[in-house]
């Protein structure tokens, strides 16, 4: 097969003519055209994130200025409910200290007329306690009946306890004067020397006594040396007497009425 050169020089010469021209008129404007729009591309997209940064920071202030207010919103309120609960703690108090006076002006009322009461009851009772106590022991007062009475503070003597018997035994020690003794009746001989005896052994010591008539000493026998005492008489009981009225007094007694505050 015989090739023709000549053709094929000329097929090469349009090939290259043909290449020239796709660049020159094709090629170029196609790349120039797709460099143009890539580069607007990219500047839509620069200005569309500079809108979503521009937006962004307008919601984060927006955002800020939002909390800002709820923060200032909650700061008053919780202003207002601390105003509010001072001012409901500072009615409260004054009702209560209002109710607690009145309760202690009503108590101090009652106290006044429970003391008055109890003090005209027992007023009333000694002196009743005490008239026939005095008319039933002067009809009965004998020489037997005085010496029960003087065995009977005998008897209390030696059974001091020791807590009662240790201040009234330094009291003797430590007094300079004789130890009294008070009754209301002259004590026989016998029983002055009973007493005596029964203090020396009690306390270990020759004690030095003194005995008195008192017609205070209701129907009893006290011996005091020092300011300590120790005494067997009527009074004692009507002491108890007097007690007892009054815890009975105190129990029945109306409880003072107590307000009920929040």
């Amino acid at each position: 097969m015989l090739i023709d050169w000549f053709t094929v020089a000329a097929q090469a010469v349009n090939f290259l003519l043909l290449v020239w021209l796709l660049k020159r008129f094709l090629y170029k404007p196609v790349l120039s055209a797709i460099d143009a729009r890539e580069k607007r591309i990219a500047a839509e997209l620069a200005d569309a994130a500079a809108k979503q940064a521009e937006a962004q920071k307008e919601r984060d202030a927006f955002q800020t200025k939002t909390k800002a207010l709820d923060d200032q919103r909650q700061t008053f309120l919780d202003q207002a409910q601390g105003e509010a609960k001072a001012e409901r703690e500072l009615l409260l108090s004054e009702v209560r200290a209002e109710g607690d006076a009145l309760r202690a002006k009503q108590d101090k009322a009652l106290q006044g007329d429970r003391i008055r009461l109890s003090g005209e009851i027992v007023r009333l009772a000694r002196e009743e306690v005490y008239g026939i106590a005095r008319k039933a022991l002067a009809d009965l007062a004998t020489a037997s009946l005085e010496e029960r009475i003087g065995a009977a503070f005998l008897l209390r003597l030696k059974e001091m306890k020791s807590d009662a018997k240790a201040p009234l035994a330094e009291a003797l020690r430590t007094s300079s004067e004789p130890a009294v003794v008070h009754s209301a009746f002259e004590i026989s001989p016998e029983q002055k020397a009973a007493i005596q005896t029964a203090l020396n052994e009690s306390f270990s010591a020759e004690i030095p006594v003194r005995f008195e008539i008192d017609p205070a000493t209701l129907c009893g026998v006290e011996l005091t040396a020092n300011g300590q005492k120790i005494a067997w008489n009527l009074a004692d009981y009507l002491a108890a007497l007097e007690s007892r009225i009054g815890t009975l007094f105190d129990s029945q007694a109306p409880a003072s009425p107590q307000a009920a505050l929040p």
